[in-house]
């Protein structure tokens, strides 16, 4: 096919091989971050046994390596749109690599807080690049499946961790060992991606857009799309101006979606990772009694049996329902799953309807706000500062599980888990209140909505 932009030519491309290769380099750093991020929960059992911690301390190991997202996030969000996306690729999948095994090899609980820290800055700032460079890739029709394709990939992060602890744990090794097997596993998918992000070509929309080189970025293109795309420009300039860092923070417009972008990500990640991170401590409370195989099995038929179709039914019906549309539902329904466990007398300490409520509750996280802030980061803001807006509102997200998980033990403690769940609707219902301010993107070129999103101060620019 021949267009004159390469935006155009993305816009219009139908799905087709390029589509798949790009996304399994994104998801499968996706798949890494979700398992490193929620594995520490079934490790967490064992090793509050062995190292006799303090609730307290649970909560902190839980949740380092969230606060170490947000630093991630800002960080190399940001670099990656001063530096380029393909710079940075690779290098947040060896800090994932390498934290991961780190964290294996810990002597004690403060080595492995500073390990499980270092392995955050790399999880966070995959989370900005992973997104925008699939938004970039993608084309207008199928921009929500495919970039939820992507984030779709912390399902199987999601099952993979019950299933390792399940495994490590029936097999009959110490508990110490099994842990430290559960952490350093993390490094696999990681070290998978590495070579072939370093071989992956910069994004073409920010070559073409923010670097100037749009004759490099149409022939690279065309290489890695097998001729699939091919572009004609006349001009190497890009065609719209850009905004910087400055005009950005200044922009009411900007602004606004930012609120709407990090402030639906903040309000659900408190709730949701509060909640996963803990499933296994959670479990153990509704059912006192039950053995630690039983309460990952419990955790594993939760995830598979609501969270996955959740995240499936989402990509599928994302770009018809709309992105905006989805976040409002599942916030919506979501909250009051959250609602009834919380208020209905005794549930949480019957097992099958705890279950029931609780797997409502993972299915419209997975359909609805958990995929959906993570696309609209990425597609709402213009090419060069795509990243840096998706690392804001991911580290500002990751604070909101920070808190989330911090508190979850000390809250469930004093309020018990129904007091918990009552807090978590509330922050479920800001949420579905402030998706209002956010604008819906389905079906619209990210091009074209940058332009609006623009002020009349901006000036051109071509390399930053």
């Amino acid at each position: 096919m021949t267009n004159t932009s390469i935006g155009e030519a993305l816009d219009e491309a139908p799905l087709s091989l390029f589509h798949l290769r790009a996304m399994i380099i994104s998801g499968l750093g996706f798949f890494t971050d979700a398992y490193d991020l929620f594995i520490i929960g079934a490790a967490l059992v064992l090793i509050k046994n062995e190292w006799h911690l303090s609730g307290t301390m649970v909560g902190v190991v839980g949740s380092t390596t969230l606060l170490a997202n947000f630093l991630g996030a800002l960080i190399f969000g940001r670099l990656a749109d001063i530096l380029g996306r393909k710079k940075l690729y690779g290098l947040v999948a060896t800090i994932m690599s390498i934290g991961a095994i780190l964290t294996a090899f810990s002597p004690n609980i403060y080595w492995l807080i500073a390990f499980r820290f270092f392995l955050g800055l790399g999880i966070g700032g995959d989370y900005p690049i992973s997104a925008v460079i699939m938004s970039e890739y993608a084309n207008v029709r199928d921009r929500g499946k495919l970039v939820g394709m992507v984030f779709s990939m912390q399902a199987l992060g999601l099952i993979a961790g019950p299933m390792v602890a399940i495994t490590l744990l029936a097999s009959g090794i110490s508990h110490d060992l099994a842990w430290r097997i559960m952490l350093g596993l993390g490094a696999i998918p990681a070290l998978s991606v590495i070579y072939a992000r370093r071989k992956m070509p910069e994004s073409p929309r920010f070559q073409a857009q923010v670097m100037g080189n749009t004759e490099k970025a149409a022939s690279q293109l065309r290489t890695y799309t097998s001729g699939q795309v091919d572009v004609v420009e006349g001009d190497v300039a890009p065609k719209t101006p850009l905004m910087n860092f400055g005009q950005f923070i200044t922009n009411p417009k900007m602004l606004l979606t930012l609120l709407g972008t990090a402030g639906t990500w903040f309000l659900f990640d408190y709730a949701y990772y509060g909640n996963s991170i803990s499933t296994p401590l959670i479990m153990k409370t509704v059912a006192p009694h039950a053995s630690l195989i039983q309460s990952e099995a419990w955790t594993l038929i939760v995830f598979a049996i609501a969270a996955v179709p959740g995240y499936a039914l989402s990509v599928l019906k994302i770009d018809r329902i709309g992105h905006k549309r989805l976040q409002l539902i599942g916030f919506a329904v979501m909250g009051l799953a959250f609602l009834c466990m919380g208020v209905i007398p005794g549930v949480t300490s019957m097992v099958l309807p705890f279950l029931v409520l609780y797997g409502i509750s993972y299915f419209f996280a997975e359909f609805g706000p958990n995929t959906t802030t993570f696309i609209l980061s990425a597609e709402l803001y213009p090419v060069s500062v795509r990243t840096t807006a998706h690392g804001i509102s991911a580290g500002i997200a990751k604070i909101g599980a920070f808190i989330g998980v911090f508190l979850f033990p000390v809250i469930t403690k004093a309020l018990g888990l129904q007091g918990t769940f009552i807090i978590t609707f509330a922050f479920a219902l800001a949420g579905t209140l402030l998706t209002l301010v956010l604008p819906e993107p389905a079906n619209r070129s990210m091009e074209k909505m940058s332009e609006s999103a623009k002020s009349s101060k901006v000036v051109p620019q071509t390399v930053r």
